[in-house]
């Protein structure tokens, strides 16, 4: 019912790139599935991650940076989407921007338990994450 009160929606930045990296821990699902990295910013609905889309960035995945570094990236993007969004708003440009997200092959994900983080760290370290830009 929440979701029912405000006129133009409820935004959320999410850090990770949606369709494709949907629920928690997306940094680390996304190096441990080869998912490129990155923020969404989207409408809620009563789905997890699920509404439609505003925008979406990915990060640049360096050599060397390590999970948290990954994991401050999109956080920062997160913000800076979500300033972006409001900005749309005030502009009304939103009912340009909105999009579908579509499907992705990928389950909603949850928290990563430490056996999935040890491969994430590994994959790094080792640099066998495969969308690095450099």
């Amino acid at each position: 019912e929440v979701l029912d009160y405000p006129i133009d929606g409820v935004l959320n930045s999410h850090p990770g790139l949606l369709p494709e990296c949907r629920g928690s821990a997306s940094p680390a699902w996304s190096v441990y599935h080869d998912i490129p990295i990155g923020s969404s910013t989207h409408f809620c609905d009563n789905g997890i991650d699920t509404g439609e889309l505003l925008l979406k960035r990915e990060v640049s995945v360096r050599r060397g940076m390590t999970y948290e570094d990954l994991c401050y990236h999109t956080l920062v993007l997160s913000g800076v989407l979500m300033k972006e969004a409001l900005e749309a708003y005030f502009e009304g440009r939103w009912g340009e921007m909105r999009r579908p997200q579509g499907e992705s092959e990928h389950p909603t994900f949850r928290n990563a338990p430490d056996e999935i983080l040890n491969v994430v760290r590994k994959k790094l370290a080792d640099q066998t994450y495969l969308h690095y830009v450099d």
